[in-house]
């Protein structure tokens, strides 16, 4: 009989005559055995024959019974195996082996034959030790939460902030270089073409890799290329190193979410990413009246680029030195290491050590799909286009508000840059009304089982849409005429403010709860949309209202925020009935099934995410719909 099969047998025999030598093990315990047991050899395969078959078989003991008295482990773990097969680079038709199947096995080599099988696998994946297991960022202390998140969100911030501080010296570029306002632009619109393409690389990284080293890289080239800009010799350059400080700077953006979701749980994360999306749609406000102030000032437009550079390296000492790894997967590998150095055993690794990288799957789920369900899905087109609008209006005003308070009303650039905090005010507003509703959405929550029902989020993208309509014309129409006071257009910001976040804020969340599994998919598509019309409208701003005027320039966009507010209206009534029709979206009546295009390419977990994500004619439970959002 083989080795192994002797083993079993004997340890067999031992259960049975002394079950209580075989009680989980506290991890302190296992590390004292597995340690004694491995000074008498240099591995753990190398055993004496005479060591006690339970010292030999450690680390095979099952925590089966253990495990099912955790609900609170069960769910953790079976988000993690979600998020694992749901990772570039773990699909099926991804892995390197699959392709090689084909071909004879090469000789083993130096003449030996081939080792006998290994146990299996799974027994040497290592798993948090419990629902209160301190490795896992959710159950770090809420004081170094709030210092993590504190750090992040200005991070985050700094490159909102950077956005858009290069438009206070567009003139004085474009008269410096010699080229039209319209190049001078581009300083704008490249950076914002750099947060269109930037999530491509690190939303993927950030899952193989986990979210500090992404952060962290991301900062140190944001960084450079903002002090690249700032020196730039030539307009070229200075174009060049912008897009590069955007595509770098798209990181936060794309992973600060996703490290929320790994720290806080249902209950406060609503409350995190409302403020970490207040620090993305603040930032470019705030940017405006400083970089004017600098550019009006002996300092010159270069020290615009000169703070962003002196922001982003304290963000990038801040993360290198006090961050530390929030994604539960990456967490385990390093789990996983120091079992493997301190108990001699190489076979102990984390799941997602198994992950092989291949660049078609990449292709597959950060370009292909996220396009796919754009285009195919109606909730996601048209709630993209809405968004894409309010985005593209929020860097148009950059370009606006000069006109109005610079070319009317005679301002400085500094002073003209005051008067965004009246959209400030209104994000303000309107993240405290969000914030407001927690409590009301947590009772809806409760009722259902934990079953979030997207539709539950529109009322607010209703009340914002209207009043951003309503601040559009308000602004126009206040705005032209020198002979009224310029608090007047300026105060309509509260309503564009309160507008486009509430909008954005409630718009983001319907995604995630309309398509669980592919919300990342989902949205994803829709930040390249908004990216790219966030990127093109500053460039035809100025001719639109020099040609059209301020006040009808402003009617055609307040007719066109009027065209598209229906938009949730719609979605309240019908998106029920338009998710049941979807190919991705799960529904109460039916479990998702994606297209036979999609089965063959999306892991087995993550068809198990989809199932656990709509089972027919029963609610979830809270554990799934906490594994579903957390692996988006």
């Amino acid at each position: 009989m083989p080795p192994d099969n002797v083993d079993l047998s004997l340890m067999a025999a031992e259960r049975d005559a002394s079950p209580e030598r075989f009680r989980r093990r506290a991890s302190n315990e296992i590390e004292r055995v597995l340690s004694a047991s491995s000074a008498s050899s240099s591995s753990s395969t190398s055993i004496a024959p005479d060591h006690p078959p339970f010292t030999r078989n450690m680390s095979r003991i099952s925590t089966q019974n253990d495990l099912e008295r955790h609900p609170t482990e069960l769910s953790r773990i079976h988000t993690a195996r979600s998020q694992h097969q749901s990772t570039v680079g773990s699909g099926v038709r991804s892995r390197t082996s699959t392709r090689a199947e084909k071909k004879p096995l090469p000789p083993f080599g130096a003449g030996k034959a081939y080792p006998p099988p290994l146990p299996a696998q799974e027994e040497y994946v290592v798993e948090f030790d419990g629902p209160q297991d301190p490795l896992h960022a959710q159950n770090w202390a809420l004081r170094k939460k709030i210092l993590t998140a504190a750090m992040l969100g200005y991070t985050t911030m700094t490159s909102a902030f950077t956005s858009s501080i290069f438009s206070a010296a567009t003139m004085t570029v474009s008269r410096v270089y010699g080229v039209g306002t319209e190049v001078g632009l581009l300083g704008t619109t490249f950076y914002v073409l750099g947060f269109a393409f930037g999530p491509t690389l690190w939303a993927p990284l950030s899952e193989l890799r986990g979210r500090r080293l992404p952060l962290v890289l991301s900062m140190f080239g944001f960084t450079v290329f903002s002090a690249g800009c700032a020196t730039g010799k030539d307009i070229q350059t200075i174009l060049i190193c912008r897009f590069f400080s955007g595509f770098f700077g798209a990181c936060p953006l794309a992973v600060v979410a996703a490290v929320f979701s790994d720290m806080f749980d249902n209950k406060t994360r609503g409350i995190a990413v409302t403020l970490f999306s207040m620090a993305v749609f603040t930032g470019p406000l705030l940017a405006p009246f400083i970089g004017g102030f600098i550019v009006d000032s002996y300092l010159g437009w270069r020290w615009t680029e000169y703070l962003a550079t002196i922001m982003g390296g304290t963000a990038l000492i801040l993360d290198f030195i006090f961050l530390e790894e929030t994604y539960p997967p990456v967490i385990l590998i390093e789990k996983a290491a120091e079992l493997r150095r301190r108990t001699k055993n190489w076979g102990i690794h984390a799941k997602q050590e198994e992950i092989e990288v291949d660049f078609r799957e990449l292709v597959t789920k950060n370009f292909s799909r996220p396009l796919r369900l754009l285009f195919t899905e109606p909730i996601i087109l048209f709630l993209s286009i809405y968004m894409s609008f309010i985005y593209g209006i929020l860097y148009l005003f950059l370009t606006a508000y000069p006109l109005v308070f610079v070319g009317v009303h005679g301002f400085s650039s500094g002073q003209s840059g005051l008067t965004f905090f009246g959209m400030i005010a209104g994000q303000v507003i309107a993240g405290a009304v969000v914030l407001a509703q927690q409590p009301w959405y947590m009772r809806k929550l409760t009722a259902n089982n934990g079953l979030p029902v997207p539709e539950w989020r529109l009322p607010s993208i209703m009340a914002g849409g209207i009043a951003f309509a309503i601040g559009i014309f308000w602004f126009g129409w206040t705005g032209y005429n020198p002979n009224i006071h310029w608090a007047a257009p300026a105060a309509s910001g509260v309503f564009t403010g309160f507008g486009l976040m509430s909008i954005f804020l409630q718009a983001l969340n319907y995604l995630v709860d309309a398509y669980l599994m592919f919300a990342a998919s989902a949205i994803a598509g829709n930040t390249f949309m908004r990216s790219l019309c966030g990127a093109g409208f500053p460039l035809f701003a100025r001719q639109m209202f020099d040609g059209l005027g301020i006040q009808w320039a402003s009617t055609l966009l307040g007719c066109v925020a009027v065209c598209l507010a229906p938009i949730p209206f719609v979605l309240y009534k019908y998106g029920h009935k338009i998710r049941a029709k979807s190919a991705y979206a799960p529904t109460f009546n039916a479990p998702a099934e994606p297209p036979a295009e999609e089965h063959e390419e999306e892991s087995h977990g993550e068809k198990d995410g989809e199932e656990a994500a709509a089972r027919a004619n029963a609610p979830l439970r809270e554990g799934d719909a906490n594994g579903a959002k957390e692996t988006v």
